[in-house]
């Protein structure tokens, strides 16, 4: 079973960049879906942006601009490069793979972002 942890989540101040990285323990080859949510306290999960198999990506509309996924296959890593960030954007954001072929899906443990105004 693959197994994700992500990392680069800390305290930053409003305008400033953080790069979170979930890295996988074994080939995410059989995923063809890899996405970044995010849940702020006392708020659903939502989704923030997802990359596919032929590398088309969607963001959530609060972070169009800003944020960018991307990944590196040799490595089994999907990155999260956020910029210009805003206290609204504090939450634990979570790293999730998708292989819609096997209805797997996996999720990592989170890492928290907090973002000081």
């Amino acid at each position: 079973q693959v197994q994700l942890v992500e990392s680069g989540g800390g305290l930053v101040q409003a305008g400033g960049s953080l790069r979170l990285s979930c890295a996988a323990s074994g080939s995410i080859f059989r995923f063809n879906v890899m996405a970044w949510y995010r849940q702020a306290p006392g708020k659903q999960r939502e989704l923030v942006a997802k990359i596919t198999g032929g590398d088309s990506t969607n963001y959530a509309e609060s972070v169009k601009g800003r944020f960018t996924i991307s990944r590196d296959s040799a490595l089994n890593t999907v990155y999260l490069q956020m910029n210009s960030l805003k206290p609204e954007d504090t939450a634990v954001y979570y790293c999730q793979i998708v292989s819609t072929t096997l209805s797997l899906e996996i999720w990592g443990q989170g890492t928290l972002v907090t973002v000081s105004s």
